[in-house]
């Protein structure tokens, strides 16, 4: 997965992915990052010799009203690390459906810990919602799901993953801002660049910070004047709640909401994007499972992740939150219906979707709509939002059922 398009992703994918070996020249002629946009703006220096681009990022944080000192403990012993190159060019991608992928990781044994852990810092969470608005169980859900309530944070050290993606003349224009913010956190005392360790792309914590998240929305929950996202509850929850605060979430809002769906829909209605909202959905035979209909006026989007026989689910405005928190379609609902579970919606209903497409018959289809003259981005055997789109309007154009849902029917009518 891309974890720049795709913002986050749960580590336990990341540390399922193959990690390929690749070498990397210290000493090469320095280099500035591509400008793809072709906008003129000004390009980030990269690559070539380290210490003279160690220099650079210290002058420039220096710049930035960053302490000398701080930059100097911050980039002293700073390394390449392979691995890191090895898991940015590595990256698994991601092929599992929704059921696959919400049935692993919305598991019993972790909507147990969430609610033990709710119950053990209700004080807290308490807190988060009076201050942000954001219930308990979003934010349990997003605990869960990025590294285990804590269990699973990353081994690489955050300073040298950050060194190294930064030097690296992929996306330096990515990775110097969040080494510079860093150095910030090395001065104010919440970071230690020599131990602090965390996902191979410079997340650290619980819930899988980046250091500008932090320095923005790191909240001191236990009052010991410093935000440790590593070991402190209280701050990952008051961080976390205040983050997704900023990505839009509304107070006393649903995000999601299981819904059984008629025969007859106007299947072409569905998925992220329209603009019905629940009233209308409900008036088209559109019934809510747990018999809520109090929010008939917000605009809602139905999402059928695999098809019209597979769960069907309403979307909310706060549903754009955790689109805010990453990209990735089937995260993203996985997420948000693991955030049900916890405000005590029962597990959804599996339905009896229609098989999908294995990877060389998603490629095909993807080849084929590419030849239509359809956007659907890379030709990788992957479901996305793009090919979805495209799914739906070919569906439609042949008078099928348009779900969004590619089936074998769908590749052999094209």
């Amino acid at each position: 997965m891309d974890r720049y398009t795709i913002r986050r992703s749960a580590l336990a994918l990341v540390f399922a992915s193959a990690m390929a070996s690749v070498a990397m020249a210290q000493n090469a002629t320095p280099a500035a990052a591509p400008n793809a946009g072709g906008t003129g703006a000004p390009q980030v220096a990269c690559g070539g010799d380290l210490s003279t681009f160690l220099a650079g990022v210290k002058a420039e944080a220096i710049a930035a009203g960053a302490d000398a000192a701080a930059a100097d403990k911050t980039l002293a012993g700073a390394q390449i690390d392979p691995k890191v190159l090895s898991m940015d060019r590595g990256q698994g991608v991601f092929r599992q459906t929704f059921l696959e992928f919400s049935q692993r990781t919305v598991s019993q044994a972790r909507l147990d810990i969430g609610r033990q852990k709710m119950k053990q810092y209700a004080d807290v969470f308490a807190k988060a919602e009076q201050d942000y608005g954001v219930p308990p169980g979003v934010i349990t859900a997003f605990w869960a799901m990025e590294t285990d309530f804590g269990a699973v944070q990353g081994n690489f050290n955050t300073r040298n993953a950050l060194v190294t993606l930064a030097h690296d003349c992929r996306r330096p224009d990515f990775f110097r801002p969040r080494l510079i913010a860093l150095i910030e956190l090395v001065q104010r005392g919440d970071v230690d660049p020599a131990t602090t360790t965390g996902a191979w792309a410079g997340e650290i914590g619980q819930t899988q910070m980046l250091p500008p998240d932090i320095i923005a929305y790191g909240t001191d929950g236990d009052g010991d004047g410093h935000v440790n996202l590593k070991t402190s509850a209280p701050d990952v929850i008051l961080t976390t709640a205040r983050f997704i605060q900023h990505l839009g979430f509304q107070r006393g809002q649903p995000w999601l909401q299981e819904v059984t769906v008629p025969d007859n829909l106007p299947w072409e209605k569905s998925g992220i994007g329209g603009t019905l909202t629940a009233g209308d959905w409900f008036q088209l035979g559109v019934k809510p499972r747990d018999g809520n209909t109090n929010f008939g006026s917000l605009p809602a989007a139905l999402i059928l992740p695999q098809g019209r026989k597979g769960p069907a689910f309403l979307t909310y405005p706060n549903y754009n939150a955790y689109l805010g928190w990453n990209q990735s379609f089937i995260y993203t609902t996985s997420a948000a219906y693991f955030a049900t579970r916890f405000a005590g919606a029962p597990t959804y209903s599996k339905g009896t979707p229609e098989a999908g497409l294995n990877d060389g018959d998603m490629k095909a289809l993807q080849t084929k709509l590419v030849a239509r003259g359809y956007d659907v981005g890379k030709i990788d055997g992957i479901l996305g939002s793009g090919t979805r789109v495209a799914v739906q309007k070919e569906q439609f154009r042949l008078g099928l059922p348009a779900d969004g849902w590619a089936t074998q029917s769908l590749l052999n009518a094209l």
